[in-house]
Parts: C-alpha cells; sequence; structure tokens
C-alpha cells in the first residue's frame, strides 16, 4: 500500500499564488505518473497537472501558464505551484499517484484533498 498526502491548501484574494505539496509514502516501488486533479463544486473531476517519472507534464487548457507542476522522484514528492488564481479555481485539489510493482500491476493512489478557495 501507499499514500499520498496533501497540503498548502487555503483561502487567498483572485491573484493570489499557492503552492501545493503532496508526499508518498509507504510501499511506493516506482510512482509513473503523478499529478494533481481538482473537483469544484457541481462539476466533474478534472485533472489539473500530470508529470511522469521522466519530466513529461501534461495540463489542463485552463491552467496552462498559470500553474506549474514538479516532482523530486527521489523524495517521493509533488508540489503544484498556482499562481494569477482566480475565483474560478476554487475547489478541492486531490494528488493522484499512478504506482507501479511490475509492468503488470499497476495501481491508482488518491490523497484525501485539500482545499483551495479564491475569493473575488
Amino acid at each position: 500500500q501507499m499514500q499520498l498526502v496533501e497540503s498548502g491548501g487555503g483561502l487567498v484574494q483572485a491573484g493570489g499564488s499557492l503552492r501545493l505539496s503532496c508526499s508518498a509514502s509507504g510501499k511506493i516501488f516506482s510512482i509513473r505518473v503523478m499529478g494533481w486533479y481538482r473537483q469544484a463544486p457541481g462539476k466533474q473531476r478534472e485533472l489539473v497537472a500530470s508529470m511522469t517519472r521522466d519530466g513529461r507534464t501534461t495540463y489542463a487548457d485552463s491552467v496552462m501558464g498559470r500553474f506549474t507542476i514538479s516532482r523530486d522522484n527521489d523524495k517521493n514528492t509533488a508540489d503544484l505551484q498556482m499562481n494569477t488564481l482566480r475565483p474560478g479555481d476554487t475547489a478541492v485539489y486531490l494528488c493522484y499517484g499512478e504506482r507501479v510493482t511490475t509492468p503488470e500491476n499497476v495501481s491508482d493512489y488518491w490523497g484525501q484533498g485539500t482545499q483551495v478557495t479564491v475569493s473575488s
């Protein structure tokens, strides 16, 4: 089993910044993909940003140019730097990890979520 724990959420004014952190622990083996999802009230969960182990990134169009994902493979952490925040960014942000023990055994893991609220 592996656990993911997020931190760094909070309340900020529009135009402000937050940095979210995710830390993996337990029987990690290898995390092929780490990323951040978010779910806002009345909306479905969406991918915000992700990064493969070798550094390939994916971003939602709505955050491109404002958010930056980073990860440290040795420390098993992933961060999400969020700049120029908008009220539309308000959501619960969840860390995601795709753990690989063997090529035939791949599992998805989720953190508990951290609330980000952007006021206008």
